[in-house]
């Protein structure tokens, strides 16, 4: 069951809850007795670790490929795209 994070927007009031996903979110704060209970967000829990999918195919992402760059259709000839003449 997950653990979430309430806090109350009227006495500030902060409490953990673990919680089935079914269950309906609390909204009356236990100390002030207001409805302004609500649940805040947080960071996961769990760390991904080992050489599985998550370090191979996510965790890079897009940007951590290497592009390559096209050679000059000149072959490295003495054109102005190997020169860098204009």
């Amino acid at each position: 069951m997950p653990i979430y994070a309430y806090k109350c927007s009227a006495c500030g009031f902060e409490q953990d809850e673990m919680q089935k996903l079914s269950d309906a979110p609390l909204t009356v704060c236990p100390t002030c007795g207001k409805a302004t209970f609500v649940k805040q967000v947080t960071a996961a829990g769990f760390v991904l670790k080992g050489s599985g999918w998550y370090a191979t195919d996510f965790k890079g992402g897009t940007t951590a490929k290497k592009t390559e760059t096209a050679a000059p259709a000149c072959a490295g000839g003495g054109c102005c795209a190997c020169t860098g003449e204009h």
